[in-house]
């Protein structure tokens, strides 16, 4: 049953998905990664996310007095603040990523040469893996589609919820439209994160545990394997 409370949040969550769709197609020159609409009883808040926040801003503020002007009398908006920044890693994101990579590609950059580089940038900022598909009319009159891999790329499970980003782009060609799909695994500590201590770790850890365990007895495997570790340090 669909209440009107229901209806309250699917209406704000459709115009803000208006307004992302909105910012992504007028700002795509300014790498546009995402917004933040925040709305209360004093106004809305819209905190806009771009990797070239000035192309936003306009000269002497222009382009954001207009928006602001959108913002009310198109989305119905009531107190308008807008806040414009960089995202904390524009290297990261994935959605500046693609839009970088199509407009590299409508300059005429080989589009090869465009993903190699960017490959070679998101792992360099410390992503656990990366890949971008470019599909389209690429070097012939067919249409096929290439994929670039690096690292570990998640695609279902946990992983993907908490480290994956993923966006498309397109870039507009005389020959047709190509698309550009980049899927980041952001750095963090996955799931299935498996690390082997080194034999000195290990001694310092089953010595730690011997300290303090001082007043009771521990299991007779642990001491087995303390003084096998102790012997093995000796040798």
């Amino acid at each position: 049953m669909v209440t009107r409370t229901h209806r309250v949040f699917l209406q704000q969550g459709l115009i803000r998905a208006r307004v992302d769709e909105y910012l992504a197609q007028n700002f795509y020159e300014a790498g546009y990664s995402g917004v933040i609409v925040t709305q209360s009883g004093l106004g809305t808040r819209i905190h806009i996310y771009a990797e070239r926040p000035a192309l936003i801003i306009g000269r002497r503020g222009s382009t954001i007095r207009r928006l602001h002007n959108i913002f009310q009398t198109v989305f119905g908006f009531e107190g308008v603040q807008i806040t414009v920044s960089e995202p904390e890693n524009p290297e990261l994101d994935a959605r500046v990523q693609a839009f970088r990579i199509a407009r590299n590609i409508e300059r005429g950059f080989h589009f090869r040469r465009v993903a190699f580089a960017a490959l070679r940038r998101i792992m360099a900022n410390g992503a656990i893996g990366v890949e971008i598909t470019i599909s389209g009319k690429l070097t012939s009159e067919r249409a096929r589609f290439e994929k670039y891999t690096v690292g570990k790329v998640y695609k279902s499970g946990h992983n993907v919820d908490v480290l994956v980003d993923r966006a498309v782009a397109h870039a507009k060609l005389p020959k047709g439209v190509i698309g550009v799909k980049v899927v980041i695994a952001r750095p963090g500590k996955p799931a299935d994160y498996i690390r082997i201590k080194e034999e000195e770790e290990v001694r310092d850890l089953l010595l730690q545990l011997r300290g303090e365990e001082e007043e009771g007895e521990l299991p007779s495997e642990l001491e087995e394997l303390i003084e096998e570790v102790e012997e093995g340090g000796e040798a």
